[in-house]
């Protein structure tokens, strides 16, 4: 599936959706775009983007990247924040792919914003995980009840030896 394409259905869904606006600024809340990170996006620049030394830990210029790499907490955000801030989605659309690959400019994107939605990412990280326990603990209770029920339907009916008369 093409980048801009996926970014393009996923914008429409989230832009044709009847959600009151209270959800929406608390989806807003939950992914980190706040005032600050808005005002931050709008000072960016192509500069911003073509200056950016998108270098790997061994010092390496990166290869070809995908939005694969991104998490889905990280993509949601990326869908969100193209919706709400207009200067972003041009500044993309004028970088991809004629200077940037895709997959760059969100690596760059997710660099320079760091410090404004770490908190955010580490705070959905943290729900997912207590869902996840939720989860299993509702699932435990059960399984073993059904595991002592299969147990005893495996035990023999008969407890005394088979015995022949005839």
């Amino acid at each position: 599936m093409n980048i801009q394409s996926w970014f393009r259905r996923a914008k429409s869904r989230s832009s044709s959706s009847s959600q009151p606006s209270t959800n929406q600024n608390e989806e807003h809340q939950l992914y980190g775009i706040t005032d600050d990170l808005i005002n931050l996006l709008k000072s960016f620049t192509l500069e911003t983007f073509r200056n950016f030394n998108l270098q790997d830990e061994q010092g390496a210029v990166d290869g070809p990247e995908s939005t694969k790499d991104l998490s889905s907490w990280q993509e949601k955000h990326a869908v969100l924040v193209l919706s709400k801030v207009k200067e972003l989605s041009q500044l993309r659309f004028r970088l991809c792919p004629r200077y940037l690959k895709e997959g760059q400019f969100w690596r760059i994107y997710f660099t320079l914003v760091k410090n404004h939605v770490a908190k955010y990412e580490l705070h959905a990280i943290r729900l997912e995980k207590l869902k996840q326990i939720a989860i299993e603990n509702k699932k435990d209770p059960n399984t073993s009840a059904y595991e002592v029920e299969m147990l005893e339907a495996r035990k023999p009916t008969d407890l005394e030896p088979a015995t022949s008369l005839e």
